[in-house]
């Protein structure tokens, strides 16, 4: 359940599993396994519920009979195992989320060491996920990462260089580098922000295309990674930057450490400085001490601005959070729905406008998978799961997994059309 830094500890934990001789079965229905292991997410309430719901599935399926055993990890009984035991007993035990060693013993299964920097890949061949770092050092007041996760541990660069030439060597062409905060990678470790030298490094790795960075912090941005951007033609001209939100007053509440007229500035930098980049950001609504004035400086900046990517989520009230502490969660639930709907309305327009203008153009382009007499693929402007996709209608055959340059033939809010470039 939950991100894509979940899914890089699952499929270490496959990995050992199938090390030890298990038949594996990931995200299939219940009943297609006699132990389950459901990796939950504790993020924000949404995040929560959906966890527990497959726990009390599961909890159904073996009543049933389905399955012998249940076991829980991750990041929701990191947060709350003791209630969990408390609550739904029928799971035979429950482990945090940096328990690997706790779980593969309750399994009687050794770590196996030779397997450790390997992993039983869950997405497409061609592209993976590759995380670099631990934890947070941030302390952002509406956020429970540091809790559960820790602080900031980057991995060394040398292991991080290591397992991209092993996923290249099982098919891999796209890396989607991932921690909680690239920005924070090298501190702990090399006493400097090493970001841009590891993306360096990552590029080098043959049998790369593509390097798409995601979830960058914009205090202290690296910003010669621009530079890099520019001269690294593996290196997506892609930029994921979850601001939050733009008034200061706000961005203080959530101890974000920056304010407006720095984000501003960093934004137009990245714009400026790398031609045709690609923007994403995320934002939040109804954070404790937003004013409808402040909501609607957010909502003149998306219009302003024009991300080429955007989110929005609702404020979430979490245990334990500095903002649980020492705010109210005042804004009304009906009031942080109407104002997330007003940014994505507007937002839907800008994201329309800026796909109409790729029609007729020629875009280096990734195909997916195949889906309903269609090849389903992604441009460099695109990451998995969260943007969109280019549908190309299956006249001539096209491999997944491999590059292709498609010329856009019409557009929607999110996605594209297109038709192979003979």
């Amino acid at each position: 359940m939950g991100c894509s830094k979940n899914l890089v500890d699952s499929e270490r934990l496959m990995r050992q599993f199938q090390a030890a001789g298990y038949r594996l079965v990931h995200n299939g229905e219940v009943e297609d396994a006699r132990i389950v292991v459901v990796n939950t997410c504790g993020f924000i309430h949404d995040a929560k519920q959906e966890s527990i719901d497959m726990i009390l599935r599961c909890v159904r399926a073996k009543e049933a009979h389905m399955i012998d055993k249940l076991y829980v990890i991750g990041c929701l009984s990191e947060r709350y195992k003791d209630d969990l035991r408390e609550e739904i007993p029928e799971v035979d035990d429950y482990f945090g989320a940096r328990s690997m060693d706790d779980i593969l013993a309750a399994l009687h299964v050794g770590m196996d060491r030779q397997a450790l920097e390997e992993r039983c890949l869950t997405t497409p061949r061609h592209y993976a996920y590759l995380k670099i770092a631990e934890g947070c050092n941030r302390t952002c007041a509406f956020c429970t990462i540091p809790q559960i996760r820790g602080p900031y541990v980057s991995r060394p660069m040398e292991e991080v260089v290591e397992e991209a030439r092993w996923l290249a060597s099982q098919g891999v062409k796209e890396l989607l580098v991932i921690a909680q905060d690239l920005t924070g990678y090298g501190f702990d470790l090399y006493k400097q922000q090493m970001l841009p030298e590891l993306v360096h490094r990552l590029c080098a790795v043959e049998g790369i295309e593509w390097v798409r960075l995601h979830y960058m912090y914009p205090v202290k941005f690296p910003m010669e990674l621009l530079d890099l951007m520019v001269t690294e033609p593996k290196l997506c001209r892609y930029i994921d930057l979850p601001i939050q939100h733009i008034s200061t007053h706000v961005l203080h509440k959530m101890r974000r450490h920056i304010t407006a007229e720095k984000t501003q500035e960093l934004l137009q930098a990245i714009r400026a400085k790398v031609p045709g980049v690609t923007v994403r950001t995320t934002l939040m609504v109804g954070h404790p001490g937003e004013t409808q004035a402040d909501f609607e400086e957010l909502l003149k900046f998306v219009s302003d601005y024009r991300f080429d990517r955007l989110g929005v989520f609702t404020y979430s009230h979490e245990e334990n959070t500095y903002a649980d502490n020492y705010y109210e969660d005042e804004v009304p639930m009906h009031v942080k729905k109407e104002r997330a709907d007003r940014i994505m309305k507007i937002q839907r327009g800008i994201s329309a406008e800026l796909n109409a203008r790729k029609t007729g153009q020629i875009l280096r382009t990734v195909i997916d998978r195949e889906e309903d007499g269609y090849y389903v693929g992604r441009t460099e402007d695109d990451s998995p799961e969260v943007d969109g996709e280019v549908l190309i209608e299956k006249k001539v055959p096209l491999e997944v997994g491999q590059f292709y340059d498609i010329r856009i033939t019409g557009a929607d809010e999110y996605d594209l059309t297109g038709e192979p470039v003979c």
